[in-house]
């Protein structure tokens, strides 16, 4: 496996987003086939584990540090704090955008005893919180490593300028953002400020939510499928977006890989700096993932790919109106 850096960490070209197996895309799967899924990419070679307090309300940290403790010096662990599942009085959670410094702090105990280690090596704020200063909520952050709890610190779903005020208050190792052949906002600002800062770019749904793996049953998402509330998946704009397919397997096969190949071989052209996090609850598509790597991409073929499937040609916007309010990243429409 090909590695690229975040701060001081060696990790591989290609990480693993462990959100599917606990969270948003329906009912977690076994306990038993998270943990093939999780070996398996370790045993491939992957070992950029990604998390967060967030995902099936602690599940998903639970998962990983019940399959990953007796690995955890083979690998960087990632998890997220500022958003996660705050119990009501019936006793059912709800999620909560929360980046006040006593909310962080507790949250990464929280997440420390779930992940069953003594220390976090990427620890992200999940949202900015708009009601506390970033400055606030990074000077916490900051708190934990001089602690010891975490070693470095990251930032999702931030607009460039947001990026800046938080660097100033401590280095920034990496940003986490939706970037895709068919989510490009990352292109507007973000990436470049990520460059000129020196901090490394995490790229989520790096195959467009499943979009770009094949035509997607979207009637018979789960009820719990977050899918059910994007835009891009609402039947009319779905529609106009399956018929940009066709060229687009047509570009795979002429490659000699598979459409979700493609997809994070174009991710991994755009820059040494960016780190790709497909999630997946089945062995066989991780390890079609992975040959991502091996995939080469000319300079023609990098042109077609980018006027066939851009901000322009997709259909729907990324989030509807709640999730964008809930983000801080530049749009095109704003431009």
């Amino acid at each position: 496996m090909k590695t690229r850096k975040i701060a001081s960490f060696n990790v591989s070209a290609i990480g693993l987003g462990c959100m599917n197996l606990s969270h948003a895309y329906g009912a977690p799967v076994s306990a038993k086939q998270g943990e093939r899924v999780l070996l398996t990419a370790l045993d491939q070679g992957v070992d950029f584990f990604d998390t967060a307090a967030l995902y099936g309300f602690g599940a998903n940290e639970t998962l990983v540090g019940q399959v990953m403790k007796s690995h955890r010096r083979k690998f960087t662990l990632a998890s997220k704090c500022g958003m996660q599942g705050v119990e009501q009085s019936d006793g059912s959670k709800v999620r909560v955008i929360d980046g006040r410094p006593e909310t962080l702090k507790k949250t990464c105990e929280d997440a420390l005893r779930r992940l069953q280690t003594d220390v976090i090596d990427l620890y992200y704020l999940h949202r900015w919180d708009k009601k506390v200063p970033i400055e606030d909520s990074v000077g916490a952050l900051s708190d934990l490593v001089r602690q010891g709890k975490i070693q470095t610190i990251g930032l999702s779903e931030v607009s460039a300028g947001t990026l800046r005020k938080a660097h100033a208050v401590h280095p920034i190792a990496a940003v986490q953002t939706e970037y895709s052949l068919w989510t490009r906002n990352p292109e507007i600002a973000v990436l470049q400020a990520c460059r000129e800062l020196g901090v490394a770019f995490v790229a989520f749904s790096p195959v467009a939510r499943g979009f770009l793996c094949g035509p997607l049953d979207v009637a018979g998402f789960d009820a719990k499928d977050i899918r059910r509330s994007m835009p891009r998946f609402a039947p009319d704009h779905y529609a106009a977006n399956l018929k940009l397919l066709p060229a687009y397997n047509a570009l795979a096969q002429e490659v000699g890989c598979s459409p979700s190949q493609l997809a994070l071989a174009w991710l991994l052209h755009q820059g040494e700096d960016i780190i790709p996090i497909p999630g997946t609850t089945s062995v066989d598509h991780l390890l079609d993932d992975l040959g991502a790597v091996q995939v080469q991409l000319d300079a023609g073929l990098m042109a077609r790919l980018n006027a066939l499937i851009n901000e322009r040609t997709v259909a729907g916007d990324r989030y509807n109106a709640q999730a964008n309010s809930e983000v801080d990243t530049e749009t095109f429409a704003c431009l």
